[in-house]
């Protein structure tokens, strides 16, 4: 699905940017694993020791000087540059609009938005001029809808679709696709408070329990989907926002049957 295609991951050290940087190796991409932590250098190992093609490379994504580094790096490393998925992201405080400072709005959207324009904005000056292309991004569920995050984080991630949508447009013509995956509550390293509270009640069972799959879902899930939109079978999906959410946003609200 993805043989020979020279893709970039950022967040790739944990959670949903681990997952879809194994899988997008094993489907035969050279990968190159960006993250702020020693996470990457996990990473790239683990798809090396596996057979794959992969590289870490240290980068906050917040930074312009550091994205165009990582961009720099993967075109030095393969040769070209054929896809990016935009995913490092942070969870926000968690805290009530009347308790958010400017502080944590910048923190949040720093990351999360900024990063992606920032990745969009210098991969596009590589996929542009050479006709191809393929940019992905993590919003939310919470970017499309009330009570899946805090304020500063679902506001971040609503400006990750539009970014999405409107970026689609001005390339118009290009040959350049863009999307973005709204995942629901994923079991990673972000959602483990959730997960460690719940356990602690001994309702770990109830996790996930208000969407139409009943369960919570797994970086992997959200893997295989970036990899198709990363790959030449996505060819005619662009501008999209696509909720792996177990069906929660298909529905206003909704009150589960109790048992």
């Amino acid at each position: 699905m993805l043989k020979n295609k020279n893709i970039v991951v950022t967040g790739a050290g944990s959670g949903i940017g681990q997952a879809t940087s194994l899988l997008a190796a094993s489907y035969g991409a050279n990968v190159l694993c960006v993250d702020l932590t020693d996470g990457a250098d996990t990473t790239a190992a683990q798809i090396v020791q596996a057979g794959g093609s992969a590289l870490a490379h240290r980068a906050n994504v917040a930074e312009e000087s550091e994205v165009e580094g990582y961009i720099g790096a993967c075109i030095n490393a393969y040769g070209s540059i054929d896809g990016i998925y935009a995913n490092a992201g942070v969870s926000g405080g968690g805290k009530s609009v009347t308790e958010l400072t400017v502080e944590d709005w910048q923190r949040t959207l720093g990351v999360n938005t900024v990063g992606v324009f920032l990745a969009v904005k210098h991969s596009l000056k590589h996929f542009l001029p050479q006709g191809h292309g393929a940019i992905l991004c993590t919003a939310s569920v919470a970017g499309l809808r009330a009570n899946a995050g805090g304020v500063d984080y679902s506001a971040s991630k609503a400006g990750v679709v539009s970014i999405v949508q409107t970026t689609a447009y001005q390339t118009y013509g290009s040959g350049v696709r863009i999307n973005a995956i709204c995942p629901g509550l994923i079991e990673t390293g972000m959602t483990k408070p959730t997960f460690d509270r719940a356990r602690a009640r001994g309702s770990e069972d109830k996790i996930g329990q208000i969407n139409p799959m009943k369960r919570f879902g797994q970086p992997s899930e959200i893997g295989e989907m970036a990899c198709f939109l990363l790959s030449d079978r996505a060819s005619y999906v662009n501008g999209q926002a696509v909720p792996v959410d177990g069906g929660l946003s298909a529905s206003h609200p909704w009150v589960y049957p109790r048992t």
